[in-house]
């Protein structure tokens, strides 16, 4: 039996990305799934843009929590399992279904999958362990089937908040997030509660979106930070929670703080008074976090009924092109997607440009790069590839993630 699936997305202050976000939810194949956004004034309007409106469940919400925020989706989720991916990402097609399959065991209470970067093949995040230091390492697992995993009080298996599913149930008996946490460790403090119970954890690498760190009140486009107020907070929240003291010192989260912040001064994105006065944020929000009540959890009533989001398995279609003929093909690959189909663009050069995959506003995935250029960054600078062969070759890697008609998929869907 598939488990019907609630989907939450938190928005503020980024209706571009959300609207990307949600057309890349529209490709989803998952048969039983539900959406809801979370969103504030500046966000909302996207949704009624994307044509989605009266497909979505929605709830505003211009407090900047994204725990409040997650909570609210919480509260209006009806599927068994309810899954998140932030308003910057968007998920493979297969996403979902990758994701929730691993829930047909009724041991697995969690599920996490694989994150990658800006230029769509590098991986931002795959498998971790967290600590209730709020360090992470990374773990190595199967790199096609899910790996399920068991972990203890203070070692936890770690999701990524853009990229994660708990059953409903569990999530909602833990008292959903805990909204001392208004940015960042919001879901490695789940985790590590998860932990606590020894809940199985499912690490899925198929379950895979795209995550562009887009910009907002805390960072910029490059991931240079505006201010540390609340990564400051949320570290003494965490540490007094599960650091196994109720007055932890901020001296070595500073000096990580720090080296940060003096790496993106070396590479001219900041100045030295930029720095001091960054550090001067962090410790006004660590002090804000000694101080913030703990455990802070809402009470969840009945749900308002499913909401079916009308997704479907869809035909995958390839289309190759010389970049100098982008043109022509965009616009043949639009009209497949506007068919109903999923479609991957190929742009190849004559050249040794790496390569680079993204999700286009119209709904095109599209690869760019040199026939004869790197693609995964383990690749050679430079190989004697013919244009034809070098296409075949990139579209056999995303087959299991673009096709849901495909074998490559339906043998991934297994649990290990």
């Amino acid at each position: 039996m598939q488990h019907s699936v609630s989907v939450i997305v938190v928005s503020n202050g980024r209706p571009d990305a959300l609207r990307r976000c949600l057309l890349g939810l529209s490709q989803i194949d998952h048969p039983k799934c539900e959406v809801i956004v979370v969103a504030d004034s500046a966000s909302w309007p996207a949704m009624a843009q994307t044509g989605l409106g009266d497909r979505i469940k929605a709830a505003r919400c211009d407090v900047p929590n994204i725990s409040v925020a997650r909570n609210a989706g919480l509260a209006l989720a009806a599927g068994d399992i309810v899954a998140f991916i932030d308003d910057d990402a968007v998920p493979e097609p297969t996403w979902l279904s990758y994701l929730t399959a691993p829930f047909a065991s009724e041991t697995v209470m969690a599920a996490g999958g694989f994150v990658r970067g800006r230029n769509g093949i590098d991986f931002q995040w795959r498998a971790r362990l967290a600590f209730g230091d709020a360090e992470t390492t990374s773990i190595q697992v199967d790199g096609a089937r899910p790996t399920l995993m068991t972990a203890g009080p203070g070692r936890a298996v770690k999701t990524e908040g853009t990229n994660m599913a708990i059953r409903r149930a569990t999530l909602i008996g833990m008292g959903g997030f805990d909204e001392a946490f208004a940015f960042y460790l919001d879901e490695t403090d789940i985790n590590l509660r998860l932990a606590q119970r020894s809940a199985v954890t499912a690490i899925v690498p198929m379950a895979q979106v795209h995550h562009g760190f887009a910009p907002s009140v805390r960072r910029s486009k490059d991931r240079v930070p505006r201010t540390l107020f609340q990564i400051g907070a949320s570290l003494a929240v965490f540490l007094r929670k599960h650091g196994g003291t109720p007055h932890p010192t901020p001296h070595v989260p500073r000096a990580a703080q720090r080296r940060r912040l003096l790496s993106h001064m070396v590479a001219g994105r900041l100045m030295p008074g930029d720095v001091r006065r960054l550090l001067q944020t962090f410790d006004a929000g660590w002090a804000d976090g000694l101080k913030r009540d703990l455990c802070q959890h809402p009470r969840f009533s009945t749900p308002p009924p499913f909401l079916a989001f009308d997704t479907r398995r869809r035909t995958h279609k390839k289309v190759f092109a010389r970049s100098w003929r982008k043109a022509e093909a965009m616009s043949a690959a639009k009209g497949a997607v506007d068919s109903g189909q999923i479609v991957s663009l190929y742009l190849m050069s004559p050249t040794g440009l790496f390569h680079r995959r993204y999700f286009d506003e119209s709904g095109v995935w599209i690869q760019t790069g040199g026939q004869f250029g790197k693609s995964d960054r383990t690749d050679s600078w430079w190989s004697p590839w013919r244009a034809q062969r070098r296409s075949d070759h990139e579209a056999k890697k995303i087959t299991a993630l673009r096709d849901p008609q495909s074998a490559d998929y339906n043998n991934l869907l297994g649990i290990r």
